[in-house]
């Protein structure tokens, strides 16, 4: 099967062809994560402390395998929770447990990536 064709990264101006389905060259990846940690906040303040620590460790004990891997005929260990619905803040979204699943490493990054990039848009 080829190969998609390589993009120009994603940053404004800049040139570097990368491979398809990253947004950014290595330099600029770097560079907007960075910033994007700084503007968020620590964990604890976006409310992922020992409260949701604990909570996240309950689900994971009842939902132990990946719900998208599954949904591929595939198994593999969850070990995040996923809010379905990113909850931007909202504590009430946040601890609603109906807007929990339970996703391995992989599918939440592809998820998490496509909604900061793409605004949920794409597949």
């Amino acid at each position: 099967m080829p190969n998609k064709p390589k993009h120009p990264c994603g940053y404004p101006g800049c040139p570097e062809l990368i491979d398809a389905g990253k947004y950014y060259c290595p330099k600029h990846e770097k560079l907007v994560k960075a910033n994007m940690d700084k503007s968020r906040g620590s964990a604890a303040k976006r409310g992922y402390g020992s409260k949701w620590q604990k909570a996240r460790k309950t689900f994971l004990a009842k939902h132990p395998l990946c719900e998208e891997c599954l949904k591929k005929g595939k198994t593999a260990p969850a070990t995040v929770v996923d809010h379905i619905i990113p909850h931007r803040g909202n504590m009430k979204l946040f601890w609603d447990v109906n807007n929990w699943q339970a996703l391995c490493k992989h599918h939440h990054d592809a998820k998490t990536a496509k909604e900061v990039f793409h605004g949920g848009k794409g597949d």
